[in-house]
């Protein structure tokens, strides 16, 4: 079960709550078929945990919403995405550690 600390994102609430989030924001990209997806998601829950206050972790299932996804050329899932400011900060696709996004969410706050 995903935490509640994560954020599931739209192509309608994308513009909101990520680019003009004050914090930085990873936003995982992915779907219901991608197993390394699945993979992922309790290293996504456990950073929205532990940086609860200070940074957001968002989920955006490329399926439901895909004009987000097509205008950041999401071409393989899982992809990361990390914001700051409303801007591309950093782009991790595949399956990564959980230290690789917490170690880039570290060198912003």
């Amino acid at each position: 079960m995903a935490s509640e600390a994560v954020l599931t994102l739209t192509d309608d609430s994308f513009e909101s709550d990520v680019l003009g989030a004050a914090e930085p924001v990873l936003v995982d990209f992915w779907a219901e078929w991608c197993q390394p997806c699945k993979m992922l998601a309790p290293a996504m829950d456990e950073i929205a945990e532990e940086y609860a206050g200070r940074a957001k972790v968002g989920k955006m299932n490329i399926d439901d919403h895909k004009v987000i996804a097509s205008q950041f050329n999401i071409m393989s899932i899982p992809t990361v995405l990390l914001f700051h400011d409303g801007q591309l900060k950093n782009t991790f696709v595949g399956l990564s550690g959980k230290d690789k996004f917490t170690g880039a969410l570290d060198e912003l706050l």
